[in-house]
């Protein structure tokens, strides 16, 4: 076994394997780019390389620094963990070359599977079924627009050496394939150092399936079982679960097999995904094709640990030092039910623009990645970041994963749901009330799900969980509670009050569009109905846990002019809250009116300016591209709002701009 490994990675992932290094006895060594000279797994190694500037580019992409990081500290292996150099050919074969064991699977594997073109080709070869499509070298926009026209709209350009989202538009029309095709080459270069693109036919209503593999050198493949991956934004996973609620015994078994046969013909072992696409529209779900293979560890390979199991990055670190697997087909067990959601730093309420800058405060419901592969009491946190630290522009823009495991699916949702009340960010933008509108969502509960769902359900966008009256009347007890605690709280410290003056107790609380009179006395009520609430709350407090006739909750609170800010079950509650006897004087409150900034475009997320498509004196049309922002390894196409003529330009291509800077005025 190694004595010491070097994890070719950062954030969460390094921390993950860093913490089962550390449990196998094994030495680590982190790697870190400027900007994150003081993250945690830089910390938690108990070696450190510096090895350049921010950009990915010039740091943890370049293979000559991580080797010379393994020789500098006699590091015998290294864990590549995913994305960055995890499916490049050329860096496992320098790792060879200079004696240093990689950890995952052989050149030839990833040559044949990373690469998205030749892996169609290859399965097509061994007879798997692969989605219609052009495989092949796309020479320019042109050739790209007659292919696509070809397979039919709608379709799906991707980068060859893509992953994890990055590099890929969906086109229903030619418009589209013109707008997306460069951008899918400039991402896959920027994020892969690869822009070959291939084009594939679009499959409506799909669910996306996925397998975990694990082989050893000795000829050795089993699958794990399978995992459903298909609530997905802009082609990004957001929710994982393991089983999936859509599998039968017959199609896991079917899927399974052929995934492993797919396997064995390139030589695989370690851990790897077969991703597959199963088609909506066949109810006996049997129409299921290989989409592509990921030769690494997936991001959401927590949810498969937790119902096999199964420690992952264990079983690539021995596969890695030759040794057989421990286990066969038939010890591979589901063992309840897991879900992942991502925790992205990212708003929803803006369209999910994404959201750089310092973590003020960061607190999440359990410590991280401890009390073993299920957490703690079933809630597991896989986290990278710390209170203060800074999620920046130059990586990807996860802030931690929630796991959690429950016997039932039911359980494991709800478990979500009261660990995301919990978290506490500030400082940026997050989707944590957006993930636990999902674990709410009717449509989610039944596991009627697609790619599409995401689009389907919130098509306006989002604005919060739907939330309902009994919901409302709770929260309302909860704000009168807390704002007689703060009454009595403030009256006992200013001593400026008789002792003998009690704290207003009725309240007149108005929330949801909705009034409700509450009452603390012997009994709270709201609307003279008696609750059965506890709560655990001290004046000053961010935070509170509170039990209403039997429902949990953890509410954020915040202060405001009118009363309280209330966060909690995926929505925010405006609570304006009055004693009871001046509830009148609401009525008489002004309410102040947002400006008008129809007239200018406005950059929506710190970024580069790539492209500015417009000059002054230039007539735009509304929905016409006026620039284009990259952002996390991601472009953003900035859109005219409506017709008119440009009057001023304040940025060029090649600007750095902070959030809400002003790009350009209309007249």
């Amino acid at each position: 076994m190694f004595k010491k490994i070097l994890i070719a990675n950062r954030g969460e992932i390094a921390c993950r394997v860093i913490k089962t290094a550390r449990r196998m006895g094994i030495q680590t060594v982190a790697v870190y780019s400027d900007a994150d000279a003081r993250a945690p797994f830089v910390q938690m190694a108990d070696e450190a390389v510096h090895i350049g500037p921010s950009p990915a580019a010039q740091s943890y992409l370049i293979a000559d620094k991580i080797i010379a990081a393994c020789k500098q500290t006699g590091a015998e292996a290294v864990h590549p963990g995913y994305g960055f150099l995890s499916e490049r050919t050329s860096f496992a074969e320098e790792l060879a070359k200079n004696g240093i064991a990689f950890i995952g699977p052989p050149v030839g594997a990833i040559a044949a599977m990373g690469d998205k073109i030749e892996s169609k080709k290859l399965a097509k070869e061994a007879g798997v079924n692969v989605v219609p499509g052009f495989v092949g070298e796309i020479e320019d926009t042109e050739h790209a627009v007659r292919i696509s026209d070809e397979i039919g709209y709608p379709v799906m350009m991707k980068a060859s050496a893509g992953g994890g989202g990055k590099g890929m538009r969906l086109a229903y029309s030619e418009k589209d394939v013109r707008e997306g095709f460069e951008a899918v080459k400039r991402e896959g270069l920027n994020s892969f150092g690869d822009d070959r693109v291939f084009i594939e036919k679009f499959i409506l209503n799909p669910r996306h399936i996925e397998i975990q593999i694990l082989g050893d050198q000795h000829g050795n493949v089993l699958y794990l079982n399978e995992r459903e991956c298909s609530i997905q934004r802009r082609h990004q996973k957001v929710v994982e679960e393991a089983p999936s609620p859509f599998v039968t015994p017959k199609m896991r078994k079917a899927m399974g097999e052929q995934c492993v046969a797919l396997a064995k013909a390139v030589g695989y072992y370690s851990a790897g995904t077969v991703e597959l696409i199963v088609s909506g529209a066949d109810p006996s779900g049997e129409s299921f094709y290989f989409l592509e293979m990921n030769t690494r560890l997936q991001v959401e390979h927590p949810v498969t640990e937790c119902i096999t199991g199964i420690d992952l990055v264990e079983q690539m670190i021995r596969v890695a030092a030759g040794e057989k697997l421990a286990l066969s087909q038939d010890d591979v067990k589901i063992d309840g039910w897991a879900i992942e959601n991502r925790v992205y730093a990212e708003d929803p309420y803006r369209g999910f623009l994404p959201s750089t800058g310092r973590l003020t405060r960061y607190r999440p419901p359990v410590a991280g990645w401890e009390g073993g592969i299920r957490g703690v009491e079933g809630v597991r946190i896989d986290d990278g970041v710390m209170e203060g630290g800074e999620v920046s522009m130059f990586y990807d823009p996860m802030i931690a994963k929630l796991i959690t495991w429950g016997q039932t699916r039911d359980e494991a949702a709800d478990k979500q749901i009261e660990a995301l009340d919990r978290f506490e960010i500030d400082g940026l933008g997050h989707n944590i009330d957006f993930v636990s509108a999902i674990m709410q969502h009717p449509r989610f509960r039944s596991g009627e799900l697609t790619t599409g769902f995401i689009a389907e359900e919130y098509p306006e966008g989002f604005t919060g969980a739907a939330t309902s009256d009994e919901t409302l009347r709770h929260l309302a007890a909860i704000a009168g509670f807390v704002m007689t605690a703060r009454a009595d709280r403030a009256r006992q410290v200013s001593d400026q009050l008789d002792s003998e003056l009690d704290p207003p107790y009725e309240w007149s609380v108005t929330l949801g569009g909705q009034t409700f009179a509450v009452a603390l006395d012997d009994d709270v009520t709201v609307d003279g109905q008696a609750l059965d609430i506890g709560v655990s709350h001290t004046p000053g407090d961010r935070m509170l846990e509170a039990n209403v006739d039997g429902t949990n909750y953890g509410v954020k609170l915040e202060v405001t002019r009118t009363g309280l800010k209330m966060t909690t079950h995926g929505a925010i509650h405006q609570a304006h809250v009055l004693p009871a006897h001046t509830a009148h004087l609401a009525a008489h409150m002004i309410e102040k009116v947002p400006p008008d900034l129809s007239k200018f475009l406005i950059c929506p997320m710190p970024g580069l300016l790539v492209t500015l498509h417009v000059g002054e004196g230039d007539h735009v049309e509304a929905g016409q591209p006026l620039a284009v922002v990259e952002a996390m390894k991601m472009e953003n196409i900035l859109r005219a709002e409506k017709s008119a003529t440009v009057k001023k330009v304040n940025a060029r291509a090649g600007d750095s701009l902070a959030v809400d800077a002003v790009i350009l005025e209309l007249e």
